[in-house]
């Protein structure tokens, strides 16, 4: 078969409409569901059960608020420099290494003040820090093995029920670890939270293939020698991070999953400060919760009853739908009006099922592990920075009206992006890329000097 049919083949398979019960049947992939499950519940139950011992022993909001995102903050430095491991180790053996961190993490912070003495509250801080700066790697891992577990279109909607059960476990978690704070205390939902990361430990090992991985860590040909040497992760992730960077294709399919949301989620950011000003207090748990069942509903909404072909078409309109919403709060509405434009907004964030099945198209074999942890790493950041943003306009207009410029901000963005939203790039028939592999992306000859092929000049 000539490489022109397989194309097509693998075309028409994609477009072959798939179902959320068929993503189900699939054993592997109800070991990785569990697993996430399991995985953001302990996050979640973590990072809150964490936050609140900090603030039980310094009396310190800012300590408290520290605590709860400390786990975050040193994800772009393992996004920036060891993402080429997720590539270079199996990813069922990288997967059960994360989760049994996430393990040891929590015993040490749980254990650490049940008789044993308290451990200092920088030390504390030190520890998820650092257990923080190799999450990228477990992450991408993860969302790299889903396309060796579920094919075409199905895949699409694999990723969509991720996404939903990530929104709905953190909800969940929170009442969760509210409920555990109360009866058991921070130390004892630390404890629990180290018994569901091992829960999830124990379901990868045994319900998942121990797959290779897909780009192999043994020392590389030089160019003009021909002897060997060990490419080292640092100096890979970096290269490949800019080769993947300077694909027009992949650059544009990146820039478009973080942009928009970035303002969108900056506008979440304000939610609290404008209702706490407006006397309703409860109010802003109230938008935030119609703001995660938005989310969920239009995942599901587009997931299930949209065909392949028509999820690509509304990639554009529903991220525009990300943006039009937030207008509305220039009007000041209340409790009930701001939760409607909450979730509607939200419910735009399903234009991302329309990109997938372009990005996994479009990125290397050999680096899609690290493609796919630049992804994620990228659109955290993109998010933390959207926040700040928008509160900094916060600091100088009403809450409410710097709302409605973070939805003038994300339409400016998505209009600005609509080529790489539609995927309609000059040049490029598909939409993506040539599904070359060229030097830069894996560890064929060249060494750590390669550079772009003439072929697929950078943009």
């Amino acid at each position: 078969m000539t490489q022109a049919a397989n194309q097509a083949a693998n075309e028409a398979a994609n477009q072959e409409r798939s179902t959320f019960r068929a993503c189900f049947a699939v054993a592997e992939f109800r070991v990785l569901f569990g697993s996430q499950l399991l995985l953001v519940l302990g996050d979640t139950v973590k990072m809150l059960a964490f936050s609140v011992l900090v603030y039980a022993r310094t009396g310190s909001p800012g300590l408290a608020a520290l605590a709860y995102m400390i786990g975050f903050l040193p994800q772009v430095a393992g996004g920036m420099l060891l993402l080429s491991l997720a590539d270079r180790w199996r990813p069922r053996a990288l997967m059960v290494a994360g989760d049994l961190l996430r393990v040891s993490t929590c015993l040490v912070l749980g254990i650490g003040g049940l008789g044993f003495g308290n451990l200092p509250i920088g030390v504390m801080l030190a520890l998820v820090f650092a257990a923080g700066v190799p999450a990228p790697l477990f992450s991408a891992a993860r969302a790299a093995v889903l396309p060796d577990v579920l094919a075409g279109d199905a895949y699409v909607l694999g990723r969509a029920v991720f996404t939903t059960t990530s929104a709905g476990a953190q909800v969940a978690g929170l009442a969760v670890g509210g409920g555990l704070l109360a009866v058991t205390g921070p130390h004892g939902a630390l404890l629990i939270t180290a018994a569901l990361s091992l829960g999830s430990a124990a379901l990868t090992r045994w319900g998942l293939r121990d797959l290779p991985a897909r780009s192999p860590r043994h020392a590389r040909s030089t160019r003009h020698t021909g002897s060997t040497r060990r490419a080292g992760a640092v100096r890979t992730t970096l290269r490949v991070n800019r080769a993947l960077l300077a694909d027009r294709s992949v650059r544009g399919l990146l820039l478009a999953g973080w942009l928009p949301p970035m303002l969108s989620v900056g506008a979440e950011a304000v939610y609290v400060p404008y209702l706490t000003g407006e006397g309703s207090v409860w109010g802003a748990g109230v938008v935030l919760a119609a703001a995660a069942a938005g989310m969920g509903v239009g995942e599901f909404a587009v997931g299930r009853f949209a065909a392949p072909a028509a999820r690509e078409r509304l990639t554009l309109p529903l991220a525009l739908l990300l943006g039009a919403p937030l207008l509305g709060f220039a009007a000041r509405p209340g409790v009930a009006g701001a939760a409607a434009l909450a979730a509607l907004a939200a419910a735009g964030l399903a234009y991302n099922l329309g990109l997938q099945r372009r990005f996994l198209d479009t990125v290397p074999e050999a680096a899609r592990g690290q493609a796919f942890g630049l992804q994620t790493s990228g659109l955290m950041t993109a998010q933390a920075l959207g926040a700040a943003a928008v509160g900094a306009v916060a600091e100088f207009v009403p809450a409410h009206l710097a709302i409605a410029l973070s939805g003038c901000g994300v339409i400016a963005v998505v209009l600005a992006l609509r080529g790489d939203l539609r995927g309609d790039l000059r040049g490029d028939p598909r939409g993506g890329s040539s599904g070359r592999v060229s030097p830069p992306y894996g560890p064929g000859e060249g060494g750590e000097d390669a550079r772009p092929s003439p072929a697929e000049p950078a943009a």
